[in-house]
């Protein structure tokens, strides 16, 4: 029916062909109940909520709810907002040239008010598209009334020689102009509480008035906000009257488990480069990433408060793969295959997405940076492996035996040079000697993972790099190059000479 609606042009034509103008609230409610019927996906790219953040979302619009998504950054709140706007009709019709979306039937401008009275039926109509019909706004200290709302324009009032009280001398702000539409404002507490104050008419009333003069204008819209909770910020907070408006207040959360915390990064990482061709992501590496957020979110050297976002994985990601694209580039190669090594990518996209606490500051961002990139090699690790430091369990005894073919290896003057940028013969000869891990990953490790020789190196240097981690081997690392060697000759090595005489290890 829209598609033969939108050919109408004016006034007359319109009022003939029997369409029915509704409320937004109302729109979007009869937009979502079809949906719901038909298991339509509302908001496409969201993973994770569906059992939690959508389904109150769904109850809030079928109350014809304004709402705020509340939870810390990261949490998909903005992408959430935006999609909302798929629940607006395709077009609608509006006075043409209106400055507020004015409704034919029932317009609320002064302008378009004398067009009508002076047009009649032969008045002019347009059809807006659902995407002019969302706006929105971030809260930011400067945010003015008259940007929200509107002001007189006294140039408009000398030019027309009309009084400042007289509607055709306002000058409209962004919520007007989003009559019969969605208006979102993002980060709410960092809107000064005066500015604050000019929503609660909007809220209640929904209506505008501005300034002093007796002009009150009725809007049609759907106000909807984000906001990080009140207690993680020192920015500024809701004021209670505005709280007490919002119908719905909806919690976010991140990702109840890794295995969605995955898929999300899977999703919105940038992982189709060009260059290369045929190239896979072991599913381990991913596990370690999204392990990194994880341990992040439960840090003490990290203020929980500020939260960890769901970007840190995603560039984790995407560094990950640059690295081993730098590699391939500089060898003069296609094709690659991620290593541990390239673990060492993930700092800085770690760094600046998280805020430390006293104890953190003390240690320095770095280090922390590679203690979270540790504990998650080391979570991920004992998932497929049995523990090192485990002394009783399933198939324990049998893996202790490993464990120490392993370590004994390393105490007979053994150490494995890896080369982070080297080609992949030079990179697989370089752990071939560590037979009794080769044996292990083959026991323990998915089939997959070991299927080539690349596969089973990489393999090798993951188990490594976990020993590392649990402190049963010493790591180097130079110029790009990182050396795993017994512990404890490491340690009387640093020793000052003049202490290597007393008996440390008796």
């Amino acid at each position: 029916m829209q598609n033969t609606l939108i050919d109408i042009k004016t006034l007359g034509d319109l009022k003939k062909s029997g369409y029915q103008v509704e409320s937004v609230k109302s729109e979007i409610r009869r937009n979502l109940i079809e949906k719901l019927k038909t298991n339509h996906d509302v908001f496409p790219g969201i993973i994770g909520y569906d059992e939690t953040v959508i389904p109150e979302i769904y109850n809030a619009l079928l109350s014809k709810h304004d709402f705020i998504l509340l939870g810390l950054r990261g949490q998909a709140k903005t992408r959430i907002l935006r999609g909302l706007a798929n629940l607006l009709d395709p077009y609608i019709p509006v006075v043409k040239d209106s400055e507020l979306n004015d409704n034919p039937l029932q317009p609320i401008s002064r302008k378009s008010k004398d067009l009508i009275e002076k047009h009649g039926d032969d008045t002019l109509i347009e059809w807006i598209p659902r995407a002019q019909r969302y706006s929105e706004k971030l809260a930011t200290p400067d945010v003015s009334i008259a940007d929200l709302f509107g002001d007189i324009d006294p140039i408009k009032a000398a030019t027309k020689k009309l009084d400042y009280a007289h509607e055709s001398v306002i000058h409209y702000g962004i919520i007007p102009r989003t009559n019969r539409g969605i208006f979102v404002i993002n980060e709410l507490p960092d809107l000064q509480p005066r500015i604050q104050v000019g929503l609660l008419n909007i809220m209640e009333e929904k209506d505008l008035q501005i300034r002093g003069y007796p002009v009150r204008i009725p809007l049609d819209i759907l106000i909807a906000f984000s906001a990080n909770p009140e207690d993680y910020t020192n920015r500024g907070n809701i004021i209670t009257p505005l709280k007490d408006r919002i119908d719905s207040q909806i919690i976010t959360h991140y990702p109840l488990t890794a295995d969605i915390g995955i898929e999300i990064t899977r999703q919105e990482a940038w992982q189709e480069r060009d260059y290369f061709k045929g190239y896979d992501i072991p599913h381990y590496f991913r596990e370690i990433i999204e392990n990194v957020s994880i341990e992040a979110r439960e840090s003490e050297l990290i203020d929980q408060k500020s939260g960890v976002s769901a970007r840190l994985s995603i560039s984790c990601m995407e560094n990950l793969i640059g690295n081993a694209e730098r590699r391939a580039l500089l060898n003069g190669t296609n094709s690659y295959q991620l290593r541990i090594s390239d673990l060492k990518a993930l700092i800085p996209a770690i760094t600046g997405k998280i805020e430390l606490v006293y104890e953190g500051e003390q240690e320095g961002v770095i280090n922390v940076a590679k203690i979270l990139v540790g504990k998650a090699v080391k979570k991920v690790y004992d998932k497929y492996f049995p523990s090192p430091k485990a002394k009783s369990g399933k198939n324990q005894e049998a893996a202790n035996a490993y464990y120490e073919d392993i370590i004994n290896w390393f105490n007979n003057n053994n150490l494995i040079t890896v080369d982070g940028y080297g080609h992949d013969k030079a990179y697989i000869d370089s752990l071939k000697p560590a037979k009794a891990i080769e044996i292990m990953v083959k026991k323990y490790f998915p089939a997959d993972q070991v299927k080539d020789e690349m596969k089973l190196a990489v393999a090798k240097e993951f188990v490594l790099e976990a020993l590392h981690q649990h402190s049963f081997l010493s790591k180097f690392e130079t110029e790009g190059r990182i050396t795993y060697k017994d512990l404890v000759e490491s340690i009387f090595n640093s020793l000052p000479d003049d202490d290597r005489d007393q008996d440390y290890f008796a």
